[in-house]
C-alpha cells in the first residue's frame, strides 16, 4: 500500500475545484461580452458559457505484481481521486436584450435591433463559486487530517 494515498487523492481535489473556480472567474469576466471571434447569420456571437468536466482517476496499483494479480479485487480499492476531463459549453440559448444602438445588434431579420448577451447567470455562477470553495475546504481538511495521522504514526516510532 502506497503511502498517504489519502494526500495525492485530496491533492487532485484540490487542483480540480481550483481549475473550476478558474473556469467561474472567466464566466464572471465575460457576463457582458457580446463579442467571440465566432459568427453566424446574423452577425457576431456573444461568449458561451463554460463548464469542466470531471471523471474518476483510477487509482494507481501498488506496484507490478498486484497490477498482474487477477485475484486482487480492484472495485475495493481505493479511488485515486479526480481529474478534469475537458471543458464544455453551455448550450443554452443567449439572452437578448433590445438595444439598436449598440455596435452588435442585430441589422435584419425579426431579431432586428437586438443584442445577443451570453448566456452566462451570476447567481449560477456564484453559488457554483460557492460550491467549489466549499469542497476546495474539504479536500484541505482531509489533507490536514492525513497529515497529522502520518505525524502521530511518527511520533510512535520516537519511543
Amino acid at each position: 500500500m502506497r503511502f498517504l494515498t489519502s494526500i495525492d487523492t485530496s491533492a487532485s481535489g484540490l487542483t480540480a475545484q481550483r481549475f473550476r473556480m478558474d473556469i467561474i472567474s472567466n464566466n464572471l469576466a465575460n457576463v457582458n461580452s457580446t463579442r467571440t471571434g465566432n459568427s453566424d447569420a446574423d452577425g457576431v456571437l456573444p461568449y458561451r458559457r463554460q463548464m469542466p468536466v470531471f471523471a474518476a482517476r483510477q487509482a494507481e496499483p501498488d506496484s507490478f505484481a498486484s497490477a498482474l494479480s487477477a485475484a486482487e479485487d480492484r472495485r475495493n480499492a481505493p479511488g485515486g481521486g479526480v481529474r478534469v476531463v475537458s471543458v464544455v459549453e453551455d448550450e443554452a440559448p443567449f439572452k437578448t436584450v433590445y438595444d439598436p444602438q449598440h455596435p452588435d445588434a442585430i441589422r435584419t431579420g425579426p431579431l432586428a435591433g437586438y443584442v445577443r448577451m451570453p448566456n452566462v447567470n451570476t447567481v449560477t455562477e456564484m453559488v457554483d463559486m460557492i460550491s467549489a470553495t466549499r469542497a476546495y475546504e474539504a479536500n484541505v481538511t482531509a489533507v490536514n487530517a492525513a497529515k497529522s495521522m502520518a505525524m502521530k504514526a511518527l511520533e510512535i516510532g520516537k519511543g
